[in-house]
């Protein structure tokens, strides 16, 4: 005979898992290092900022034995809503066995990985879309990411929830480089995350009148600079197919919009922002959702806000 112990009506093998805000999920303490330890598993919900395939590849290739090499990834920005300012990425990777602590076996073969992407695309979410994440979480060079741990067991699968359609992006935060540098060109740090880069990460933000410094190395996945003449700031590209060699046509000064991320082994430092696509506009170094909702009239961010208010 079986016997399981309960507790609150979970077993006690059962990981703990509660929903939190984002601003919770993101707390870091004096040098940086995320502080949240409350659960195992977190519940986040939020607002879909890109599609995935913009951000990183998820052609899977199973024949990738170097160290270090993932394979395929996928990963996806979603914010949070009213007086929950941050944001928090959801990560998936094929090869985890190429990781040195990760047994042989630990990873996806082509067919389990794309089965994988179909189980986590099947809410079919877009752009603007509300959804609610459930899962593990690391911390990766200064945000919490929800993932799998490394782990391809079925035990550590993440879980995306549609809640609802066509909520809206939130009109992109316009954010001056004088909010993110101090006079030597350094990045604020916060660590209550009331001010700088911490204050603005993982949301959707927009930087007016900077200038592109050297635009040869425009392409998918480079990183350029933008300045206002005294302070820069690194602008990753994504994989958006308005991003190729030739397609830079932009008018300087120019306005960037996208999602202000953190890449860095120095926790207090390495924020970039992160423009997924370009639409050719010409105006606007932005993805087309992204500019579309920075000429929003109505922020559907605020509306939430003042309905929790109410």
């Amino acid at each position: 005979m079986l016997i399981v112990l309960t507790v609150g009506g979970l077993s006690l093998g059962d990981p703990s898992v509660a929903p939190v805000t984002h601003g919770e999920f993101q707390a870091v303490g004096s040098t940086g290092e995320q502080t949240y330890q409350a659960t195992q598993k977190v519940t986040l919900e939020g607002i879909v900022l890109h599609h995935p395939a913009d951000l990183l590849n998820p052609t899977p290739d199973d024949t990738i034995t170097q160290m270090y090499n993932l394979g395929a990834q996928w990963q996806l920005f979603f914010q949070g809503e009213g007086d929950d300012h941050a944001g928090t990425t959801v990560y998936l990777a094929q090869l985890y066995d190429n990781l040195p602590w990760v047994m042989p076996g630990g990873g996806y073969s082509n067919d389990e990985f794309i089965a994988e992407l179909a189980r986590i695309n099947a809410a079919q979410f877009s752009p603007g879309d509300r959804i609610r994440v459930t899962g593990w979480f690391l911390s990766y060079k200064g945000k919490m990411n929800i993932n799998e741990q490394h782990y391809n067991n079925p035990d550590h699968d993440f879980t995306i929830e549609l809640v609802a359609r066509g909520v809206g992006l939130p009109r992109p935060e316009v954010v001056s480089l004088d909010e993110l540098k101090d006079d030597q060109d350094r990045f604020v740090f916060d660590p209550a995350r009331l001010v700088g880069g911490e204050y603005h990460q993982g949301r959707l933000i927009k930087v007016e009148d900077v200038n592109v410094v050297d635009a040869r190395g425009w392409g998918p996945d480079a990183t350029l600079t933008v300045t206002n003449g005294k302070k820069t700031l690194p602008v990753k590209l994504g994989r958006g197919n308005g991003v190729y060699p030739g397609s830079f046509n932009l008018t300087q000064p120019c306005d960037v919009i996208g999602i202000l991320d953190q890449d860095s082994t120095d926790l207090r430092s390495g924020y970039r922002l992160y423009v997924m696509n370009y639409d050719g506009n010409g105006q606007v170094l932005a993805s087309y959702e992204h500019r579309m909702a920075d000429q929003r009239t109505v922020d559907p961010n605020q509306i939430v806000s003042d309905e929790r208010d109410m």
